[in-house]
């Protein structure tokens, strides 16, 4: 699957995908006990359509969401928005967007368009940072190199973050998968995060709801190919399992 293809062009196709993700809203429930991000100004990197920068937002943190590619970001800010009038600025930031939660929590987002490598903020600007399923992709886009280019991300995002900050990676366990089993090319990776870089990891249920199999199998088919796709259909599968990490470190 071309994953550079996905995000550049195919973002409301992505958001379709991720906008079922997660039907038991674990992952809110995870961070929340991890770290509890009420109140923190947070760093985005790779917000992708901002789904993890709206859940941030309704726990009442203070978003700044990072994103490289103008597709995902456009969708970002459009959802986030929720009929606020939020526009990107000519530099690649954008207006904050006031969000409440379902328990009363107020936070805020804006938009940053930037690369992992290079984030546009001062030294220890933010209380935490997060990254959902973004550093993972550079063991196909750079496998000669990815634990060199995965170190730079990982210290470029700490410079950001003020001294004992949490940074929190968020990557899959396993798609399709009941119990983790992760892709077996991420098992090095994942292995490699925690006896290098000292992350732990918390190991979440994360699953897919959809109106139907049929729907389930053309929409998870479109990111996950159609190999998957038929998988879904062999299972009668229109609640997808997953599976998923979340990995802190300090």
């Amino acid at each position: 699957m071309d994953y550079h293809a996905v995000y550049r062009s195919n973002a409301e196709q992505y958001q379709q995908l991720v906008g079922a993700e997660d039907v038991d809203g674990n992952l809110a429930e995870a961070l929340d006990a991890l770290i509890g991000f009420g109140g923190l100004d947070v760093v985005e990197v790779g917000a992708g359509t901002g789904r993890v920068t709206r859940l941030l937002a309704d726990a009442g943190a203070t978003v700044t969401a990072t994103e490289p590619a103008p597709a995902m970001l456009g969708v970002a800010v459009e959802l986030a928005a929720r009929g606020v009038a939020v526009e990107l600025a000519a530099r690649g930031a954008a207006e904050p967007a006031d969000r409440t939660g379902s328990d009363g929590a107020t936070g805020s987002v804006r938009f940053c368009r930037a690369e992992a490598a290079a984030l546009p903020f001062p030294d220890g600007r933010f209380d935490a940072a997060v990254a959902g399923w973004v550093f993972a992709h550079q063991r196909e886009w750079s496998p000669n190199s990815w634990q060199d280019v995965v170190t730079g991300f990982v210290d470029e995002t700490r410079r950001v973050v003020a001294d004992g900050g949490p940074i929190v990676l968020i990557e899959t366990l396993g798609t399709g998968q009941e119990t983790p089993n992760p892709p077996a090319d991420l098992v090095e990776y994942y292995a490699w995060l925690e006896a290098t870089l000292s992350f732990t990891r918390t190991e979440i249920r994360t699953d897919y709801q959809f109106a139907s199999v049929d729907e389930a199998a053309e929409i998870t088919g479109g990111f996950f190919g159609q190999d998957f796709a038929e998988t879904v259909r062999r299972n009668g599968w229109a609640r997808v399992p997953e599976c998923t990490g979340v990995w802190v470190t300090r």
